[in-house]
C-alpha cells in the first residue's frame, strides 16, 4: 500500500493481518441518495476531474449508489494493536517464505530483467508482493468507483479521495484495467501490490508490452511498477536494505533512529557487529539503528529500507518486507531473527492461528471456519478462553494459549 495515500490508511495492511471483518463491526451511517447524487454531479465540473470525459463520468459515476461501509473503516481505530513479534509472525512465515521462493523460481526472468532496468533487488521486489496481497491472493474486493465517490462525498479527507476517485476514472478511461476488475481496499489500494489510483499514473508500468498499465491481471506489470515506485523513492542499486546487528552489552538505544544516520566506520568504532559477531560490512555507506523492541533485535537500515517505508508509513512493515526478502534468497528453515523477541510468548504463524481457531471451534465457540484470520468473532471466544484459563482477557493469540488449548 502506497503511503502517498495517507499516513490514516496503514490501517489497511492491519486489515489484512486481522481481517476485513473486525474493521467493520459498527453499524455504517444512513447516507441520502439525493445527497450523493447531487455531490457527484459537482465534482464533474471541477478541476480536478477535467481530464474525465463527459462519456466516461455518465457511464461510471452516473447512478452510483454509496457505500456507507467505507465510512465505518474510515473512522476505526483498530481495538487490537499488534506487538512487533505478532505482526512479524504472521506476515513472515514458513508459509509465506516458501511461497516466495516459488514466486521467485517462477517470475526469475522477468525480475531480473526488472531488476537490470531499475536497480531494484528481485528479492526485494517479491517481498513487497508477498506483503502486499500474498503473492496475488488478496487483492480486495471493493469496486473502487463506489469506494472513492462514497469517500469523495462523506466523511474526512474528502479533497484527496477525490483525487483518487478522478485517477480511477482515468485508469476506466483509458482501458488499463477492465471495470470489473478494478476492485480492492475500502480506501482505493488495489492491484498485486496494492497502488493508490494517482500512484498508478506515476509509477504504473506496460512491461508487458500489451498497451495497458494492468497491476491488476499482469504479474510483469505488477512487478516492473512496485520496482518503479522503489526506484522513484531512491532505491540505491546494489545497496542491501541493511542487516541484523549486535549491540555492544549496556549500549544505550536511547537516541536510536533510522533517521539518525552515522557512517558504517562510526558503527563499528561505537562496538556494533554483525548479530553472528562479525565485522560490519562497507555495502552501506552509512546507516540508522532501528531498535523496534527494546532487548530485542536491533538493525541498521540504509537508504533502501527508507524506500521501503515510504511505500507504507510502518517500520514494522517495512521490516517484514526486509525479512521476507532476505529469507526468499536463503536457504533452510525457520524465520526468526538472531536475537529473539524479548517476550515469553511469541506471536503465531498463520498455520498456527488455523489450528487455534480449530481447537476454539472444538470448545464450542461459533467462529465461522478456520481461515487464519483472526476476527471479531475469534477474538472474543479467545478473551472467553483467556478468563476461563486465568490469563489476561486481551484477545491476543500467543503460544501461551495455543499449547494451554492443545
Amino acid at each position: 500500500m502506497i503511503r502517498s495515500a495517507c499516513a490514516a490508511l496503514a490501517a489497511i495492511s492491519f486489515a489484512f493481518l486481522i481481517g476485513p471483518a473486525a474493521l467493520a463491526q459498527d453499524t455504517p451511517p444512513t447516507l441520502d441518495p439525493a445527497e450523493f447524487s447531487a455531490c457527484l454531479n459537482t465534482l464533474r465540473g471541477t478541476p480536478a476531474f477535467k481530464a474525465i470525459t463527459p462519456d466516461t463520468f455518465t457511464r461510471f459515476a452516473e447512478g452510483l449508489v454509496a457505500d456507507p461501509s467505507v465510512l465505518v473503516s474510515l473512522n476505526r481505530q483498530p481495538e487490537f494493536t499488534m506487538p512487533v513479534w505478532d505482526y512479524l509472525a504472521v506476515l513472515v512465515d514458513d508459509e509465506r517464505v516458501a511461497d516466495g521462493r516459488a514466486a521467485y523460481a517462477k517470475w526469475q526472468s522477468t525480475l531480473q530483467q526488472i531488476e537490470q532496468q531499475t536497480g531494484v533487488a528481485a528479492n526485494v521486489i517479491v517481498g513487497v508482493w508477498g506483503v502486499e496481497s500474498n503473492f496475488g491472493q488478496i487483492l480486495g474486493g471493493r469496486p473502487l468507483v463506489q469506494s472513492l465517490g462514497t469517500l469523495s462525498c462523506f466523511g474526512r479527507r474528502q479533497s484527496y479521495f477525490r483525487g483518487e476517485f478522478a485517477a480511477a476514472l482515468r485508469i476506466l478511461q483509458e482501458g488499463h484495467i477492465a471495470p470489473e476488475k478494478l476492485t480492492g481496499s475500502w480506501a482505493g489500494a488495489f492491484g498485486q501490490t496494492q497502488f493508490m489510483p494517482s500512484t498508478f499514473f506515476r509509477s504504473a508500468v506496460d512491461f508487458d508490452g500489451d498497451g495497458r498499465r494492468d497491476i491488476v491481471d499482469s504479474v510483469p506489470d505488477a512487478l516492473a511498477s512496485t520496482a518503479k515506485f522503489l526506484q522513484n523513492a531512491g532505491y540505491r542499486r546494489g545497496e542491501p536494505w541493511g542487516f541484523e546487528v549486535k549491540l555492544p552489552a549496556g549500549y544505550d538505544t536511547s537516541a536510536s533512529g533510522r533517521k539518525n544516520k552515522q557512517p558504517i566506520g562510526s558503527w563499528r568504532a561505537a562496538g556494533l557487529t554483525l548479530a553472528d559477531g562479525s565485522p560490519l560490512p562497507d555495502s552501506l555507506p552509512s546507516a540508522g539503528l532501528l531498535v523496534p523492541a527494546r532487548g530485542g533485535p536491533a538493525f541498521l537500515v540504509g537508504r533502501n529500507f527508507d524506500t521501503l517505508y515510504s511505500y507504507n508509513a510502518s517500520e514494522n512493515y517495512a521490516l517484514a518486507i526486509a525479512q521476507l526478502s532476505n529469507l526468499i534468497m536463503a536457504s533452510g528453515s525457520g524465520t526468526a531473527f538472531a536475537t529473539p523477541w524479548p517476550t515469553d510468548d511469541p506471536g503465531l504463524s498463520r498455520a498456527q492461528n488455523r489450528e487455534l481457531q480449530i481447537l476454539l471451534i472444538a470448545h464450542g465457540y461459533d467462529i465461522g471456519g478456520a481461515d487464519g484470520v483472526l476476527g471479531p468473532k475469534t477474538r472474543e471466544a479467545i478473551k472467553a478462553e483467556q478468563q476461563k484459563l486465568g490469563m489476561k482477557p486481551d484477545g491476543r493469540a500467543g503460544q501461551k494459549l495455543l499449547k494451554a488449548l492443545q
